[in-house]
């Protein structure tokens, strides 16, 4: 491997906290008091930034607690896709759920529209994705050969009900490999996202950072060194979700994603986020040329499902691996990075109301920055007007 375990950037801050506007983030105060509001929201990353923005529309006095900073954790620290559609491929999604997964894709696209406008293209980088069969280069081996291969035709069918839907998709061929061009797509920096947001909504909002939450019960939110009371109580935590409220066990389960992020002044090779091998590799490209990479996760299952934060030696290695594949050349690595994800077994994201009041969402089956933000604006729905979820989302 480039970087050894001992070396200072394994394990540090995410390579997305280098970006200016991140780094110069003032930070928000401590909860120290007892406050009330119309609406808490505990989780300040992009799901429960989401169900602020939806509850401020409305005129309701809001507190948003996190206990780090905003997006310090998954939202933060995942691979800056903005893709359209539910975490499985949506022909695949189609099969399962039936219509609700074209209802999820379409409102999807209508939160990466907003979010556009909200935060213009210095955040929000209308690039469009790739998705290859396979990850770039040749096949290094037979087994590979027959994935790609299956992959093609799968590539092939997603491609079909994409526009049977009257979703954009073309065909890709070029310098990466084979796949498909998904042109309403976006990239950005995740951190960078989360942080534009918070400053917006803190004109409107009562935000706080580092108020660890101890206690949630209807009308109450306890922590650390404050207390919130409000009717309407929205628990907007992705990983870990299923130990902020024990009730969700066996409903949502936690894993880790790892990353990596390769040193400045690689060529130029991805155009926008490129993910391959069925989705589970991914990576794109920042200006500087740094890849930021990810994947794995399927080939280390059994270790991967855990709370613990911490990159491994293994997976690092595999991730280093598909690195050199979309650089099509070594490289070095600059740091490396773990998150925790919640997944539910049959990838719909829950929004659901665990206690008299109180509304989780979360289990996002690792695409939760356009997923989240449509379950949480569900949240609120439920939580405000007893709205049921739409059906893509589990109640």
């Amino acid at each position: 491997m480039s970087s050894s375990r001992s070396a200072p950037h394994w394990g540090s801050a995410c390579a997305w906290d280098d970006d200016p506007v991140v780094a110069l983030w003032e930070g928000l105060p401590r909860l120290e008091q007892t406050v009330t509001a119309d609406a808490c929201v505990v989780g300040l990353g992009g799901s429960g930034l989401a169900a602020i923005d939806e509850l401020v529309g409305l005129g309701l006095r809001v507190v948003g607690l996190d206990g780090g900073r905003v997006a310090a954790g998954a939202a933060g620290r995942n691979g800056g896709f903005l893709l359209g559609g539910p975490s499985a491929f949506l022909h695949s999604a189609v099969e399962t759920w039936g219509a609700p997964a074209v209802e999820l894709y379409r409102a999807t696209l209508a939160e990466l529209d907003y979010l556009a406008t909200v935060l213009g293209p210095d955040v929000i980088a209308r690039t469009g994705s790739i998705r290859l069969a396979g990850l770039p280069g040749a096949p290094r081996d037979a087994a590979e050969a027959h994935d790609r291969a299956a992959e093609e035709a799968d590539c092939t069918a997603l491609a079909a009900a994409l526009r049977d839907n009257g979703i954009r998709v073309e065909h890709y061929d070029g310098e990466l490999g084979t796949g498909l061009f998904l042109p309403d797509d976006a990239a950005m920096n995740p951190s960078r996202r989360a942080l534009e947001l918070a400053a917006l909504l803190r004109h409107s909002a009562e935000l706080y950072e580092h108020s660890n939450v101890r206690h949630i019960e209807s009308g109450r939110v306890v922590t650390d060194h404050g207390t919130v009371h409000a009717p309407a109580i929205i628990v907007a935590v992705d990983g870990r979700l299923e130990q902020v409220l024990p009730e969700l066990r066996g409903r949502v389960r936690t894993a880790r994603l790892q990353m990596l992020a390769t040193a400045e002044g690689l060529p130029r090779r991805l155009p926008c986020p490129v993910y391959g091998r069925w989705g589970y590799d991914y990576a794109q490209q920042a200006a500087d040329g740094r890849l930021f990479v990810g994947g794995g996760r399927d080939l280390f299952a059994d270790a991967e499902w855990t709370t613990d934060t911490s990159p491994t030696a293994a997976v690092q290695h595999y991730i280093e691996h598909v690195a050199e594949r979309m650089a099509g050349r070594p490289v070095d690595v600059f740091r490396r990075w773990a998150a925790s994800v919640g997944y539910t077994d049959d990838g719909r994201p829950l929004c659901t109301e665990t206690r008299p009041g109180v509304i989780a969402v979360g289990g996002y089956n690792g695409t939760g920055n356009l997923v989240g933000a449509v379950a949480a604006r569900a949240a609120v729905a439920l939580a405000l007007d007893r709205t049921p979820p739409p059906a893509y989302l589990a109640g």
